[in-house]
């Protein structure tokens, strides 16, 4: 039998050689939907967003040139990315509803074709959907919204902080430094401490007015109107200065890391960061967990639509595309919707980062799963 100008057995699958013309037919029409759909989708997203933003340009007296390339031309793969999962789906239900409709499904399990076979073509193209999201969301992307976050804290909402108040944090193993107030722009902090241990015990501690960061040598600190007590057991020395340089294992702008931090790291910046805080005995780095965890489980998102996609649309109904691409659209907003409320549970520590992020992904696997078993083979 043949379908598409390639010959099939009627009585198994066709040969499991990769790529035939089947196989580069279901690839290009699902590629070619996804990036159609990207394109279409942020088109309208960048203009609603103008309008919305058309104000603020205007009052900050933004350059156009900076809202063209510093702001828009990262604003577009990061939303590209964020919706990622949003483009897979639609794009399935989109062409897999089509075909359905001309009875291309039909006239493939006819000619033989098992339906786990016309599926593999589908999950080649989600495959190489995951490695371009996966690349671009822990290596490229945390790049360009650095830039399209400092546009918008220059000449939209400023939302970087100047101040940092109450600062205690374990700058390596054994030594504890605190600092009560400190202020980006004089790189100055005031009633700071620097305490010492050696097996849990007190061996020294520096009190200090001032200090003030050296931008000339990295980790190089100048302390002011200081005090240092040494402990030796029972004994106790006293020492008063009015200026010290010293070395402290931390940078100011660690002050000043927050949550939206998180989206300007690459996965390896990430993965320092936590071990360093860490160590540091920083508890508040929900935030940063669930960002590396999404870098992981968003991609994988595309083989999870793309079986729902699949199991959804490759039946041919009476309400034809319309009501396939209505469902479609209603899952995948709660998918979304599920995964941002999960995420801010994990932020506000009522769950554990990897149960927050991984959760949707768990029970959408499931929905699809379900959803192949009642699938006609």
């Amino acid at each position: 039998m043949k379908f598409l100008g390639q010959t099939y057995s009627s009585f198994g699958d066709i040969d499991m050689n990769p790529f035939k013309r089947l196989d580069r037919y279901i690839i290009r029409k699902f590629l070619g939907t996804y990036f159609l759909s990207i394109v279409l989708i942020l088109s309208i997203a960048v203009v609603f967003d103008l309008t919305e933003k058309m104000d603020d340009f205007y009052e900050s007296n933004a350059p156009l040139k900076a809202i063209i390339f510093d702001y828009y031309f990262n604003f577009i793969p990061y939303y590209m990315n964020m919706f990622s999962a949003l483009f897979v789906f639609i794009s399935v239900i989109f062409f897999t509803s089509k075909i359905a409709g001309n009875s291309e499904i039909i006239a493939m399990l006819a000619s033989g074709i098992s339906f786990r076979r016309i599926m593999w073509p589908y999950f080649v193209s989600a495959t190489l959907i995951f490695g371009i999201s996966f690349v671009l969301g822990g290596y490229v992307i945390p790049k360009s919204t650095a830039k399209m976050l400092e546009f918008e804290n220059v000449y939209i909402k400023k939302f970087k902080l100047e101040q940092a108040s109450d600062l205690q944090m374990e700058v390596e193993p054994g030594v504890i430094m605190g600092i009560e107030n400190y202020n980006r722009r004089s790189n100055r902090g005031y009633r700071f401490f620097l305490e010492k241990y050696e097996n849990k015990t007190l061996v020294s501690r520096m009190l200090a007015d001032r200090i003030y960061y050296d931008t000339t040598q990295v980790h190089r600190w100048v302390v002011e109107d200081y005090l240092v007590r040494n402990f030796d057991g029972m004994r106790e020395s006293i020492t008063v200065g009015s200026r010290i340089d010293t070395t402290i294992n931390v940078e100011p702008e660690e002050f000043f890391i927050t949550s939206q931090e998180s989206a300007q790291m690459t996965n390896t910046e990430l993965r320092t960061y936590l071990r360093k805080q860490s160590e540091r005995g920083v508890g508040n780095i929900q935030a940063f967990e669930t960002e590396l965890h999404k870098r992981y489980a968003a991609p994988l998102a595309a083989f999870i639509m793309t079986l729902i996609g699949v199991s959804l649309s490759s039946r041919k109904v009476r309400g034809g595309m319309g009501l396939n691409l209505g469902v479609g659209i209603g899952l995948s907003a709660v998918y979304i919707l599920f995964s941002t409320i999960s995420s801010s549970f994990a932020v506000s520590g009522a769950m554990t980062p990897f149960m927050a992020v991984w959760l949707p992904n768990f029970i959408f696997f499931a929905i699809g799963a379900f959803l192949y078993t009642r699938t006609p083979k």
